[in-house]
């Protein structure tokens, strides 16, 4: 599988729920493609949604998500993940600009929550390293 998101803004959004732990690069690595394979997940379910409503594009609600942040305020950067939105779902559907942006807010939110977990694993395990183990980990855990 190809990843389409950056590795840096996932770096950074892992050190921030890091604290004083050392983040490894294959920690992010793990991380950008498990947001990936969410997001494309959820790009396909707001695709039915959008269906069911007779439309081809993709909004904001079509993601559950009723007021859009400023992309700004964003760690993710939106172009990419306006690919991972496009991965799976049909060639017809486009996908709103709000519509892109509330994705990249609910898969910061969902890399946020997975750091923050993994931060505590490393922890456990006496690391000062967060590493991919710590990511997996969170997934055979918690999904």
């Amino acid at each position: 599988m190809n990843v389409e998101l950056p590795f840096a803004p996932v770096d950074t959004i892992i050190r921030r729920n890091a604290g004083d732990l050392r983040v490894s690069a294959d920690a992010s690595k793990e991380l950008a493609k498990r947001i990936q394979e969410h997001g494309s997940d959820l790009a396909i379910d707001a695709a039915e949604e959008a269906t069911a409503d007779g439309r081809k594009t993709l909004m904001a609600e079509d993601f559950g998500v009723e007021q859009v942040v400023d992309k700004d305020d964003l760690e993710l950067p939106v172009a990419p993940v306006d690919r991972i939105a496009r991965l799976e779902i049909d060639d017809r559907y486009r996908v709103s600009m709000d519509a892109r942006v509330a994705l990249a807010d609910i898969l910061e939110d969902y890399a946020d929550n997975v750091a923050g977990a993994a931060a505590i694993l490393a922890r456990h395990a006496d690391r000062r390293t967060i590493t991919d183990d710590d990511i997996e980990t969170y997934f055979s855990l918690f999904e």
